[in-house]
């Protein structure tokens, strides 16, 4: 399992281009909601326990675009729009406003969150590449991309102190100082479950009947780890520097299965984009504790989770009691786990 943050604003880019938009090739600009129109992909669902608190949705029901935007985007409830719409013009005051729009507090979105350094650095490679005749995002060799932020660190040092840089040291600290990622709220987390690559190798040639049950063994593997990390790593904080922690009613999270990787060739797995919005026990809207999805106890070295590796080694006896076909799956590290299929 690896992880990655969801930032609020143009960090919901990240969501539609990639992990909604079943990791397409395909160039330029992709919208959530060809997510359920290109190839085939099943809609995603939102899953976890605290669904239980988002009153109109529940575990299991179809993800949309808008839902989405609303919570991953600004913060607020995933049914926003659509609520806000049904209120009538006398309904309209500030109080039922909030209520019916707000989840805790929205994110705050920060403007400018691409340096103009970083800006610039992007433009003098696309300008490279199309006077070359290659692709706008077409790889770029280190060699060229140390040079082209060299001569641009020392257009920016010398705007800002009206002289040249007189040695690395100075070159290196402006770079540093361009490339530093702006303020970001944190609109949430994308946990990404991989099963071995000889899984998915193995799923994609099987008979229907094989390649159900392995589906089946990676559902029910990304299950038991989300209910792992709701009983053991979820939580929120409240008082003075967040002094205190504080149980929660579980995650809220859009889960989407894709079936091949960007480039095409069988992957079988699950994105789970975990929003930073979690309830507590007495009804209380809070951001999720720093450190429990980012850097969490339970987390080893290698990028796959036990409770899911366990589950899905263990969990591929999925169908009726028939006739066992044991079948040897290749692990991490060179470790050989010989599966039985019922």
């Amino acid at each position: 399992m690896s992880i990655h943050k969801l930032s609020a604003g143009s960090g919901y880019d990240y969501l539609t281009r990639q992990v909604a938009a079943l990791d397409a090739t395909e160039k330029g600009h992709v919208g959530l909601a060809s997510y359920y129109t290109e190839r085939g992909e099943s809609p995603g669902v939102w899953v976890g326990s605290g669904m239980v608190g988002i009153d109109g949705l529940s575990a299991g029901d179809a993800v949309t675009a808008e839902q989405m935007r609303s919570l991953f985007g600004a913060g607020m409830h995933p049914l926003a729009t659509e609520r806000l719409r049904q209120l009538d013009d006398a309904d309209l005051t500030d109080a039922n406003i909030k209520a019916a729009t707000q989840l805790g507090a929205p994110f705050k979105v920060y403007a400018g969150e691409v340096s103009a350094f970083r800006v610039e650095v992007a433009k003098r490679i696309a300008a490279q590449h199309a006077a070359a005749g290659q692709l706008g995002d077409g790889p770029v060799s280190a060699t060229d991309r140390a040079r082209v932020r060299t001569e641009v660190a020392r257009e920016f040092f010398r705007a800002e102190h009206g002289r040249d840089p007189i040695d690395a040291r100075e070159i290196a600290a402006t770079i540093a100082k361009g490339s530093r990622p702006r303020t970001q709220t944190v609109a949430g987390y994308d946990l990404t479950f991989s099963p071995v690559k000889s899984v998915s190798t193995l799923w994609a040639v099987a008979d229907p009947h094989v390649a159900a049950l392995i589906e089946q063994a990676h559902q029910a593997a990304v299950r038991d780890a989300l209910r792992f990390i709701e009983r053991h790593a979820l939580f929120t904080r409240q008082g003075r520097n967040g002094v205190r922690q504080v149980n929660v009613t579980g995650l809220v999270a859009a889960a989407f299965t894709h079936r091949d990787s960007r480039a095409g060739d069988p992957d079988l797995h699950t994105h789970v984009a975990v929003a930073n919005k979690v309830q507590t026990l007495d009804g209380h809207w809070l951001s999720i504790a720093a450190g429990c999805c980012s850097r969490p106890p339970w987390r080893p070295r290698k990028p796959t989770t036990p409770p899911w590796n366990i589950t899905f080694e263990t969990g591929w006896v999925c169908g009726s009691p028939n006739e066992p076909t044991p079948i040897q799956v290749s692990g991490r590290c060179g470790r050989l786990s010989v599966l039985t299929l019922y």
